[in-house]
């Protein structure tokens, strides 16, 4: 093998190394810190229509509009994630758009419409933990 091919060779072999760390990495930059985005002492209780659910890793997302004297809001809420969610009751059904639901959680530190949930009552009318990542938060009695 002559010199440029080596070259070559070990150019591709670190690009390829490198692409993996880089892929392997994103997953982690992607995660955060409860106590970095939300406010244990700044409870808050929704009530409202589903109108989108993300069901995936790092943890789902379940927005709704909440009605309150200012019209209708848009709201987020983190819960946490599928598999934690699925071992505590939840399918990834248990919410479908239009549903009405009720959730406890705290704000976020930013002051948006954000919040991440601890408990949700379904429509069903069951109470079900959301996985909440928060260090002060506990399951459902």
């Amino acid at each position: 093998m002559d010199i440029a091919a080596h070259t070559h060779t070990r150019r591709v072999i670190i690009a390829i190394i490198a692409g993996f760390a880089l892929a392997a990495l994103q997953p982690v930059a992607a995660h955060h810190s409860f106590a970095a985005e939300f406010d244990a002492n700044k409870p808050i209780n929704l009530n409202g229509t589903v109108t989108r659910i993300e069901w995936a890793n790092p943890h789902i997302w379940v927005y709704l509009d909440v009605k309150n004297d200012e019209g209708v809001q848009p709201w987020q809420c983190e819960g946490g994630p599928p598999n934690t969610l699925t071992r505590n009751g939840w399918t990834k059904d248990s919410l479908k758009v239009g549903d009405q639901v009720t959730i406890d959680g705290v704000l976020a530190k930013d002051g948006s419409k954000t919040c991440n949930a601890r408990l949700v009552k379904l429509p069903d009318g069951r109470s079900v933990f959301a996985g909440s990542s928060g260090e002060t938060q506990q399951r459902q009695p």
